[in-house]
């Protein structure tokens, strides 16, 4: 063993500096290529940001964990395409923050839902998802109905999205109010639902 070896081994100050400094040159070689490849900073054709409502259930979505058991990323092999649909790209997440990749499934892929079943089986599945998927081991959101969506905050959302680069107008954020009046989040997370997938999937 080297005496260089040895040092780095024997002292732990100088091992954590050395792993930071491992880690951190790993990170960019990761990292640094995907800022500047456009397909990742390019919109998907037909994918545009949430409108007022979506945005509001993808909130939902994201707050109650959805993702941990369901991903929205359709693999490129034979056996997720055939399944659920074209497989996923980068441009189709670019409007998504954190977005929802990932190949874990305790339920099936979410990438192409929208369109496949109707609001009503979206309501009867979210309230007690039994009632459709006998096997199901989800958990029912029934409480969602209950809550309104806050028009205020969706507007602050918009404002902020739009500071980081997503295309909202200004007659867009200040409609957003208007536009998820009178609605649950359960009607917002549905909206979400029926809207992915759909600039990919052809319906």
């Amino acid at each position: 063993m080297s005496k260089g070896h040895k040092k780095l081994e024997t002292n732990i100050s100088l091992m954590a500096v050395f792993i930071i400094i491992a880690v951190s040159l790993g990170g960019l070689v990761e990292i640094l290529p995907l800022i500047f490849l456009d397909q990742v900073r390019t919109p998907t054709e037909g994918v545009k940001p949430y409108p007022a409502l979506q945005l509001a259930g993808r909130d939902v979505y994201v707050r109650e964990g959805c993702y941990n058991c369901h991903s929205q990323m359709i693999r490129p092999f034979r056996s997720e395409t055939e399944r659920y649909g074209p497989y996923s790209v980068a441009g189709e997440s670019v409007y998504d923050r954190p977005f929802q990749w990932g190949s874990k499934r305790t339920g099936p892929d979410l990438a192409r839902v929208g369109g496949r079943y109707s609001d009503e089986w979206h309501y009867i599945h979210l309230n007690n998802p039994r009632d459709v998927v006998p096997e199901s081991n989800m958990p029912g959101y029934g409480w969602l109905a209950d809550n309104p969506v806050d028009g205020q905050l969706v507007q602050k959302k918009l404002r902020a999205l739009q500071t980081l680069g997503d295309p909202y107008s200004d007659e867009d954020i200040a409609a957003a109010p208007a536009a998820v009046e009178g609605k649950t989040e359960m009607d917002a997370v549905i909206a979400y639902l029926q809207g992915l997938g759909l600039a990919r999937s052809g319906r």
